[in-house]
């Protein structure tokens, strides 16, 4: 298809003078005719060297693989920490700490585009986070123990199910699953934690007394200097660990998040 040809502002509708003569100028040269656009694909554009990368710089163009989940704070470096929640197979997390922990994770998931169920004997604690992390919508819901309906996870709809079930809670109706996460909260160590620590995916531990430390340690098996220094944790400090691998994660709540839920502290 021709493309449209511009007419100069002020141009005359007159009858065009003969050929190679302009009204009122002398005679010039005749004007080169106007170049053709190529049909399809429009006039030639300026010429610029071609966009290249030497083998050399290939590293430079590398882009992060397994960073991306929900940040929880930094390391011990000051490099972010950040919690893989959203996975495509089940992933079950326990913490043994305060619920200002739990809350900032869940208020976190929620920026993250997931959705937070609260399955909680004490949703007074919660009411609050949950209407002002919704915004119109259902993106965190509060349910009471054992009445958690099934979710339907998806790539495009992850959920994070936050147990805050006491110090023993029952097996949940609603499990991890491919795309939902499970953090069970432990205020602190019980009969059924290490049933449950033992069968989590990770594992996250907050300051407990020395006994509790030297049961967490024995669980997870963590050097002697971890298991010392759990008792001494300031408060938002949190030992996320494994069976192969530790990281001390200190969480600094945002502005917003300081107004909704207060300072950092490991007692409620």
């Amino acid at each position: 298809m021709a493309m449209p040809t511009s007419v100069p502002s002020g141009a005359s509708h007159a009858p065009a003078p003969a050929p190679g003569r302009l009204p009122g100028r002398p005679d010039e040269p005749p004007a080169p005719a106007p170049r053709r656009p190529r049909r399809g694909f429009g006039l030639i554009g300026p010429r610029r060297q071609r966009h290249e990368l030497p083998p050399e710089q290939y590293d430079a163009m590398a882009l992060p693989i397994g960073d991306d989940g929900v940040m929880i704070g930094v390391g011990a470096r000051d490099q972010p920490a950040v919690l893989g929640l959203h996975r495509p197979s089940p992933f079950n997390v326990v913490l043994v700490g305060g619920l200002w922990t739990a809350q900032v994770i869940g208020l976190r998931a929620v920026a993250t585009g997931a959705r937070v169920t609260v399955e909680t004997g004490r949703q007074q604690m919660w009411a609050s986070l949950a209407q002002a992390a919704n915004g119109g919508h259902q993106s965190m819901t509060l349910h009471d123990v054992g009445r958690v309906p099934p979710q339907g996870p998806s790539i495009g709809s992850p959920v994070l199910v936050i147990r805050d079930a006491g110090m023993r809670p029952p097996r949940g109706r609603v499990t991890s699953a491919p795309w939902q996460s499970v953090l069970t909260l432990l205020p602190y160590l019980s009969p059924v934690a290490p049933r449950l620590m033992e069968n989590a995916d990770l594992v996250g531990v907050q300051r407990v007394s020395p006994e509790e430390a030297t049961q967490v340690g024995r669980i997870m098996g963590l050097p002697p200097a971890e298991v010392e220094s759990l008792s001494t944790l300031p408060d938002g400090v949190t030992l996320w660990c494994d069976r192969q691998s530790r990281l001390y994660v200190a969480t600094h709540p945002t502005d917003i998040e300081s107004g909704l839920l207060g300072g950092a502290r490991r007692m409620d």
